[in-house]
C-alpha cells in the first residue's frame, strides 16, 4: 500500500515542509489547519471565527480526498488560550451531525503565523 498526497486550492498551502493531508489505504491524516482563508491569505481575529475557518479548511481537504466531516474519527484542537474553549466548541459542534469524533484540546504557548486556533484530524474514506 502506498501513500497519496492530498492537495487542494480550496485550503491554504502548507506553511512548512509538510502536506495538507496524506491518504494511506482508507485512512486520511490531515495536517493541522491554520485559520487562513485561502482566497485572501488572511486570518480572522476572533477565536470562534478562526475555528470556523480551520474547520472549513479541513472540510475542503477531506472532500478533495473523497471523504467528509462525517468520516472524521479523531480531531486535535490547539488553542493559545483555553479561555476560548467554549466559543470554539460552539462553532466546532456545528460542523458535525450525530456522534462527534474523539478529540483532544490543548492550550499551547504559540501557533504559526500568530494564529490562536489550529485543528487537525484523522478520517477514513
Amino acid at each position: 500500500m502506498s501513500k497519496t498526497i492530498i492537495k487542494t486550492e480550496n485550503a491554504p498551502a502548507a506553511v512548512g515542509p509538510y502536506s495538507q493531508a496524506v491518504r494511506h489505504g482508507s485512512m486520511i491524516f490531515v495536517s493541522g489547519q491554520l485559520p487562513i482563508d485561502p482566497a485572501t491569505g488572511k486570518m480572522p481575529e476572533a477565536a470562534a471565527d478562526q475555528a470556523r475557518q480551520s474547520l472549513t479548511n479541513l472540510k475542503h481537504i477531506l472532500e478533495e480526498a473523497g471523504s467528509s466531516m462525517a468520516n472524521i474519527i479523531r480531531c486535535g484542537v490547539f488553542l493559545t488560550n483555553l479561555g476560548d474553549f467554549a466559543a470554539v466548541n460552539e462553532v466546532y459542534a456545528t460542523f458535525f451531525e450525530g456522534d462527534f469524533p474523539a478529540r483532544a484540546c490543548v492550550e499551547v504557548s504559540k501557533l504559526p503565523l500568530g494564529a490562536n486556533v489550529e485543528i487537525e484530524c484523522v478520517a477514513f474514506v
